[in-house]
C-alpha cells in the first residue's frame, strides 16, 4: 500500500445525489463499500464530510443569517451526514464512530486525537464531524487540520471530477488535467480545489492532497495501492 493512514474528505453535496441536496442512501452505500475495501486492505481511515447538502453557513449571509450562527448550523449539518455515513459503513461489517469537535453526546463522541487514532488502529473508521468547532473555517480546513493531527500519509479529496484542471473541464474543452501540482501553484493560481488555509496546513505538514473522482467505484482502493488516480498536490510538481 502506498498510503497506510489516510483522511478522506467528502463534500456534503456528494451524498446528496444528482441534486446535491438531502441524503441519497445509494451514494452512502457506494461510498461505504469503497471505504470497506480499503479498511479490509489494512488502511487506517478517517473521514471528514461537509454539510452543504443540508445547510451552508456562508450562503445565508445577506439573507438575514448571522455568519457565526450560520456556520454553527453548517457544523451541525456535518454531524447529521456523519451519523448517516457511520451507519452505512457499519452495515458493511466495518466499525465506525462519529467524533465531534464540540461535545455532542449522546449522538457522538467528543473528538480527542489519541482516541480517534486508537480507534483507527483497531480497524474502525473515525468520522470526524463538526468542522474545527469554530466559525469562519471550512470543512476543507478542518480536514487539513485533522489530517495533520492524526499523522495521515495523505488527504484524499473525493469529488465528482477526475482531478484538477487548468480550467473548468465542463465549460472549457481545452482544459488540461494536472497529474501533479505544487501547493504554491495551487495557491498562487487561486485554484479552488480547497481553501488556502487547507493548502497552507498541508504544505506546512508535508501532507499530499490527492483530488480524485470518488464516484467511480474502486478508485479509492486503486489510489491507496499507488495507481495514478486524479491529481496529486504536493511540494514539487
Amino acid at each position: 500500500m502506498k498510503y497506510k493512514r489516510v483522511l478522506l474528505k467528502l463534500s456534503g453535496e456528494s451524498i446528496g445525489g444528482k441534486e446535491g441536496k438531502g441524503i441519497d442512501e445509494s451514494m452512502l452505500s457506494q461510498y461505504s463499500k469503497d471505504i470497506f475495501e480499503i479498511v479490509s486492505a489494512g488502511v487506517e481511515v478517517a473521514v471528514v464530510i461537509g454539510g452543504g447538502n443540508i445547510f451552508r453557513g456562508l450562503s445565508g449571509v445577506g439573507k438575514g443569517f448571522d455568519r457565526v450562527k450560520g456556520d454553527q448550523m453548517g457544523m451541525l449539518a456535518t454531524i447529521i451526514n456523519s451519523i448517516g455515513l457511520s451507519m452505512a459503513i457499519k452495515s458493511t461489517g466495518v466499525d465506525a464512530e462519529v467524533f465531534t469537535s464540540t461535545p455532542a453526546e449522546p449522538y457522538a463522541r467528543y473528538y480527542e486525537r489519541d482516541k480517534a487514532v486508537k480507534f483507527m488502529q483497531g480497524g474502525g473508521v473515525a468520522i470526524i464531524a463538526g468542522g474545527t468547532g469554530n466559525p469562519f473555517f471550512t470543512t476543507d480546513s478542518a480536514s487539513a487540520l485533522r489530517a495533520s493531527e492524526i499523522g495521515a500519509d495523505a488527504l484524499l479529496k473525493g469529488t465528482r471530477v477526475d482531478g484538477v484542471y487548468t480550467a473548468d473541464p465542463e465549460k472549457d474543452p481545452k482544459a488540461v488535467k494536472y497529474t501533479t501540482l505544487s501547493y504554491d501553484k495551487a495557491i498562487s493560481d487561486n485554484l479552488r480545489i480547497m481553501d488556502q488555509t487547507a493548502f497552507s496546513l498541508c504544505k506546512e505538514n508535508n501532507i499530499p492532497i490527492v483530488v480524485f473522482d470518488m464516484n467511480i467505484s474502486g478508485n479509492l482502493l486503486r489510489l491507496v495501492k499507488g495507481e495514478q488516480i486524479g491529481t496529486v498536490v504536493c511540494s514539487k510538481e
